[in-house]
């Protein structure tokens, strides 16, 4: 997620509070925020979602969770991935009564969706969109 990755970095850089909404028509705008709990490694973690609205409600079209390391450089992990529009809720990597489970060929969907997605919001110029105005936390 090298285009999130250069958003955080054109916001300041990830600190707890950070919230941003990038909106780029036509495209549905781009919220990246940081949660508040730390992902199964105990990393930072970002939260990266498309919003959309029905029935007065706010939807999730896609959202994905990402734990932020900095060993070997900035990079982003993905452990969660949500669309509500589908009713569906995956972890690939998560932590069970203490223990930290890991689902391999999810892990492996997630990452495979995540340059996908990366590689549509580049193409889409999210990074070029983005102004001070973007950031809200």
């Amino acid at each position: 997620m090298k285009t999130v990755l250069e958003l955080i970095r054109k916001a300041g850089g990830w600190h707890p509070g950070l919230y941003l909404k990038i909106t780029n028509e036509p495209y549905t705008a781009l919220v990246i925020e940081a949660v508040d709990e730390s992902g199964p490694c105990g990393l930072p973690v970002v939260s990266v979602a498309h919003y959309s609205e029905w029935n007065g409600d706010l939807m999730r079209d896609p959202e994905m969770c990402f734990e932020l390391g900095f060993a070997g450089g900035a990079h982003l992990s993905p452990f969660y991935w949500r669309k509500d529009f589908l009713g569906i809720e995956q972890w690939s990597r998560f932590i069970q009564d203490g223990n930290y489970c890991f689902h391999p060929q999810l892990h492996e969907q997630h990452e495979s969706f995540a340059k996908l997605w990366d590689k549509n919001l580049a193409a889409q110029r999210f990074v070029e969109a983005f102004t001070d105005k973007c950031i809200l936390g």
